[in-house]
Formats: C-alpha cells, sequence, structure tokens
C-alpha cells in the first residue's frame, strides 16, 4: 500500500506542474508582469520556470532523476518565496494575494521535499 501511495501522490503532485509549466510556455507574454521589476530578465523567468515546471513533471512522472527534479522545485518554491511573495507582503495592493501565495507555495514545497523522499538514493 506504501508503494502505492508513493505512486499515486508523485503523480497528483507531477501534473499540476506539467500543466502549470506549459500555461507559462505559452502564455509567458500575458504572464510577464508576474516577474517583479527589480529581477532583470523580465519575460525569460516566465519560460525558464515554465520549463523547469515541466522537466520537473516529467522526471517525477517518470522515476528518472525525480528526487532531482523535486529538490529543484522545492529550490524553485523557496526562490518564488523569497523574492515575490515576501516582498508581496509588505504591500498593502498585494499583501492578502501575497500571503495567500507565501503559504501555498511553502506547502507545495514541503510536498516536493516529501515526494524527493519517495525515490531511492
Amino acid at each position: 500500500m506504501d508503494k502505492l501511495a508513493g505512486f499515486v501522490g508523485r503523480m497528483i503532485y507531477a501534473i499540476p506542474f506539467l500543466g502549470l509549466g506549459f500555461v507559462h510556455l505559452t502564455n509567458a507574454r500575458r504572464m510577464e508582469w508576474l516577474v517583479p521589476p527589480y529581477i532583470p530578465g523580465g519575460v525569460f523567468w516566465v519560460y525558464f520556470t515554465g520549463a523547469a515546471m515541466v522537466l520537473a513533471a516529467l522526471a517525477i512522472l517518470t522515476g528518472r532523476h525525480g528526487r532531482k527534479a523535486s529538490f529543484g522545485l522545492a529550490l524553485m518554491l523557496l526562490a518564488f518565496i523569497v523574492t515575490v511573495h515576501l516582498p508581496g507582503m509588505t504591500n498593502p495592493a498585494t499583501k492578502m494575494v501575497s500571503t495567500m501565495n507565501f503559504f501555498k507555495d511553502m506547502g507545495l514545497m514541503g510536498g516536493a521535499l516529501v515526494i524527493a523522499g519517495t525515490f531511492k538514493k
């Protein structure tokens, strides 16, 4: 039962990242506003994170490099927390959304670390 739960959990965790990655890649120009103006590169980061999400999801789904991909997702989510959500929490106009996204990405980061633990070293 543990193996089945681990397998199903990895699938359920990875599929949204696959979808979100494709949304980033196909709508990058419309999502560019999500990159804070103090981070150079603008739309590059939308494409980069989209590609990273797709590759990580595929790695988790196939089991090839799934452990490394899960750690990579955790780091990417930490970067979102530090560079986007925490600064957004200081702005009254974005405080509520940033706070919700802070906790969402913390949960996803924790999930990525748990998923990493389901793969053999």
